[in-house]
């Protein structure tokens, strides 16, 4: 179910916003497609914690390890890992996650998913590495975490038309990070500062995915 509920939210069928908790202070306040209505407390909550490239040069790669922790009441079992990326790169990034984790990735929006549920108290992981495009300049933003949905037992068998009708709840929990594309000076003898080398953290697996909307 979590693979066909997530080509649901990927193919565009519904466009309504998606709840944002309270406490997922750094969240965005939009979801890219889902059937949501709010509601204040979801079945479970998550807790974000993102490390990424804050510099790098133009053309150059950006890599994020996200981390989300399901702090409960209950099991989470249909949740997404993943968010919105920077414009600005090219159609074609890598990623690494849990065995069994699939991905998929249509304009700005990259959501992953694995075949359990995460009990609460445990913590699932996502990296992942994009580049940028050479005339990428200034700064970058990507809003990274987690996009999950209150599915009930014994919904396990309802098709997408009808979960979009239902208007399954569903709660966004994401965090914004920044990275910032250094230029070198067209004057020579000017100094500068190039960027650190990009930390890989936990490196990408050799998984590739290609953007099915190349409007990055």
């Amino acid at each position: 179910m979590r693979r066909s509920v997530s080509l649901f939210l990927a193919g565009g069928l519904a466009a309504a916003p998606l709840a944002v908790p309270a406490q997922a202070s750094a969240a965005t306040t939009t979801a890219p497609t889902a059937a949501a209505v709010t509601q204040s407390k979801p079945f479970s909550k998550f807790k974000i914690s993102v490390k990424h490239t804050t510099r790098t040069k133009r053309g150059g790669k950006i890599t994020y390890y996200v981390r989300a922790k399901n702090l409960g009441p209950h099991y989470a079992d249909y949740y997404w890992m993943g968010g919105k990326l920077p414009k600005g790169v090219k159609p074609t990034l890598r990623w690494g996650g849990p065995k069994g984790t699939k991905c998929t990735w249509e304009g700005q929006w990259f959501w992953c998913w694995g075949p359990l549920q995460l009990e609460k108290g445990e913590t699932d992981w996502l990296n992942f590495q994009l580049t940028l495009k050479q005339g990428t300049r200034g700064t970058v933003a990507a809003k990274v975490g987690v996009m999950s949905f209150d599915v009930d037992q014994g919904m396990e068998n309802i098709d997408e038309e009808e979960l979009e009708r239902l208007g399954i709840k569903g709660y966004l929990w994401l965090k914004t990070v920044k990275t910032q594309v250094v230029t070198p000076p067209r004057r020579p003898g000017r100094t500068w500062t190039p960027p650190p080398p990009v930390k890989t953290y936990n490196p990408p697996a050799s998984h590739e995915e290609t953007n099915k909307k190349k409007d990055t």
